[in-house]
């Protein structure tokens, strides 16, 4: 049995990138990730796009780890620090970007660093993304985490919505066969 999920939702609840991520996703995958049910190991895409992240921008240090919270593909440090995340393909954009807001607001809100901001990286397009967290963004993310919070804390997950992406999720068994 895994720990208590109830004793996890605290004020300061261990959120990561890829909650965040799977919110803007699917409540269900949220859920049954959230819940110990990772089924990201034995799927063709997720080792495909692990793939890309390691041929892509090999001169730069990889999946700095902050509080065990984000792993950020790589920082650029200057004036402002740039945040970088390394994506396959745009077809989750939506996700992505709140993925890399989380972590410029993590950065920002609870460790205070100032003049940070996010690239997401498209290295088989050759397409890059600025992030910038605005106030309303930061507002926005509040409300995403509250919302990650309520899926978890619910007993069973959520009723499974179908979508395009569905086929493709390593989630695609557990919710439709």
């Amino acid at each position: 049995m895994g720990p208590d999920i109830g004793a996890l939702l605290t004020k300061e609840m261990f959120i990561t990138g890829t909650q965040v991520n799977y919110f803007m996703v699917c409540k269900t995958k949220l859920w049954l990730f959230s819940h110990f049910v990772t089924m990201e190991q034995s799927s063709d895409l997720v080792a495909y796009g692990k793939l890309v992240h390691e041929m892509s921008y090999g001169e730069k240090k990889k999946e700095i780890i902050i509080d065990d919270r984000i792993a950020i593909d790589f920082i650029q440090k200057g004036d402002t620090v740039v945040l970088h995340e390394v994506k396959k393909g745009k077809r989750m954009e939506r996700a992505h970007r709140y993925q890399l807001l989380y972590y410029l607001y993590y950065l920002n809100e609870l460790k205070g660093v100032e003049n940070v901001e996010g690239e997401i990286d498209y290295p088989l397009l050759r397409k890059k993304e600025k992030i910038v967290l605005t106030e309303g963004l930061r507002e926005e993310m509040r409300g995403i985490l509250a919302g990650i919070k309520e899926v978890i804390a619910m007993p069973e997950p959520p009723e499974a919505s179908y979508q395009k992406i569905c086929r493709r999720c390593a989630y695609f068994e557990f919710c439709w066969v």
